[in-house]
């Protein structure tokens, strides 16, 4: 596993647990609004954290932490990945995963194994503009395949989309709800322009409050649950 970050500490990134948060490094995605370059791009890359002293900190923390979250980057990249989340489970700590979908055969072997108790998956345009907005080449069936997995799984989870003006009209916005039609719940997260992989997106906007409480009437006629964070 290559770790580029661990927070120790937090409230919110696994609904209603207390967690800790893993960051991986790598990712097959180059998002011009990404806010994690840190972790995508290797020029950027830090010495990776020691993952024997990460467990061993768990340890410490079992009984005080309910969960760990694993994000990125991508986390599905990381070989190492299963053998490190079922030192967890041991552990006794529930897992949640945050991936963007374009490894749907690890996915589905996590699954299988029950290794995961929430997923995350990041939609990050309507098929057609896929690679346009990620910026790379994206097998779309394994999109909608992981898609399929994770509302099939039985498992806890939600489809979140960060929303720069920019990039996603309300139409398309809705093609991305339809996407995931009958999902439990889709997040619209606002783009905040402190970091990002691409320097022009430092300079991007959001929508408005009221847009986004229209966006939000539109999204849940395809969805059952839908919150702007």
């Amino acid at each position: 596993m290559n770790i580029g970050g661990l927070q120790k500490f937090s409230l919110i990134d696994y609904p209603g647990k207390i967690c800790a948060i893993i960051f991986t490094q790598g990712c097959n995605f180059r998002c011009g609004y990404c806010h994690n370059p840190e972790l995508v791009d290797p020029e950027q890359f830090t010495p990776a954290l020691d993952e024997r002293k990460i467990i061993d900190f768990l340890k410490e923390r079992q009984g005080k932490l309910d969960a760990v979250s694993i994000t990125g980057g991508e986390p599905l990249l990381q070989k190492g990945l299963p053998k490190f989340i079922s030192e967890l489970k041991n552990l006794g700590f529930l897992v949640k995963l945050d991936t963007n979908g374009t490894k749907p055969d690890i996915l589905k072997k996590l699954i299988n194994q029950q290794s995961l108790d929430y997923v995350a998956m990041d939609i990050k345009a309507s098929l057609e503009r896929y690679e346009e907005v990620v910026n790379r080449k994206v097998n779309l069936k394994d999109i909608e395949e992981s898609i399929k997995l994770i509302m099939d799984s039985g498992l806890e989870y939600e489809f979140r989309t960060t929303i720069v003006k920019s990039q996603l009209s309300f139409s398309e916005i809705k093609k991305m709800a339809q996407l995931i039609s009958g999902a439990e719940l889709y997040i619209l997260q606002k783009f905040v322009a402190t970091k990002a992989n691409d320097p022009k997106f430092l300079k991007a906007e959001t929508y408005t409050d009221a847009e986004f409480e229209e966006l939000k009437k539109d999204v849940l006629k395809y969805v059952k649950n839908c919150e702007v964070r």
